[in-house]
């Protein structure tokens, strides 16, 4: 389940905001989800995201309100698997709105390099005083 802070607020994680922004282009299903995210992260050198952790988070988000998933059949005489489409839901707007609002506040109360809205937290690297990679 997103978690939320105490004030009730939805507090998103990298992965669920960056499947509710893909979702914001229209309604999908699992695999196109995880090829637009994939195809995305390959762009920045971030890890390809895997089936095993798409799926439970799309559960999750669908628990909490952000998203729906419906079952849909193939159109006729096509040979596909029957295919579940997620949507983005009115509550995941929300919460897209109010995580790159926390993340501007943040930049500007800390000075630190937190991503605008555009990209994901986890495509910025910093290096320690030792020169270590820290993600």
């Amino acid at each position: 389940m997103p978690k939320k802070n105490k004030e009730g607020v939805i507090v998103l994680s990298a992965l669920e905001l960056d499947i509710l922004t893909v979702l914001m282009g229209g309604e999908l299903y699992g695999l196109e989800i995880l090829e637009r995210i994939n195809r995305a992260r390959s762009k920045v050198g971030i890890n390809k995201l895997g089936i095993g952790s798409l799926y439970p988070t799309l559960k999750r988000m669908e628990e909490a309100k952000l998203i729906k998933g419906e079952f849909r059949e193939p159109v006729a005489g096509e040979d596909s698997p029957r295919r579940k489409y997620y949507k983005l839901l009115a509550e995941g707007k929300t919460a897209i709105s109010r995580t790159h609002a926390y993340r501007k506040l943040l930049k500007q109360e800390e000075g630190i390099p937190i991503p605008d809205g555009k990209t994901s937290p986890n495509t910025f690297r910093f290096s320690s005083s030792r020169g270590d990679k820290i993600a």
